[in-house]
């Protein structure tokens, strides 16, 4: 039996993106689709890279880092893969925690400053 493929328009549909960014990521060696002539097919292997690719921006990594990561796995393997992977949610994670932090601080002025202006009133 052969493995479901969907089309350009399917994958954007699928994960929710615009034909531009899915080019772009074929153009950067994210993704490499099958071709049929004009027609590009995105297999199993496409779909679960998009899956990986799409978790790892909503978790705040760069393109490039996640196209490295994603070679990893094709030149050394899953362990070293999930090492890599380990050391790079650790550091995001700090990444984020800070972004955390200052965003409370944030919120915490203007409720503040809000707060001062409308006594004025």
């Amino acid at each position: 039996m052969t493995e479901p493929r969907l089309s350009f328009k399917e994958m954007c549909a699928r994960f929710d993106v615009t034909p531009r960014t899915l080019r772009y990521y074929e153009y950067i060696e994210l993704l490499a689709p099958e071709k049929e002539g004009r027609a590009r097919f995105y297999g199993p292997r496409e779909i679960a890279r998009m899956t990986l690719i799409l978790r790892g921006r909503r978790f705040g990594f760069g393109l490039e880092e996640i196209r490295q990561w994603l070679e990893i796995y094709q030149k050394q393997g899953t362990r070293e893969q999930n090492l890599i992977w380990v050391e790079m949610a650790e550091r995001q994670l700090g990444v984020l925690a800070r972004q955390q932090a200052e965003l409370a601080a944030t919120i915490a002025d203007l409720k503040a400053l809000r707060d001062q202006v409308a006594d004025l009133l």
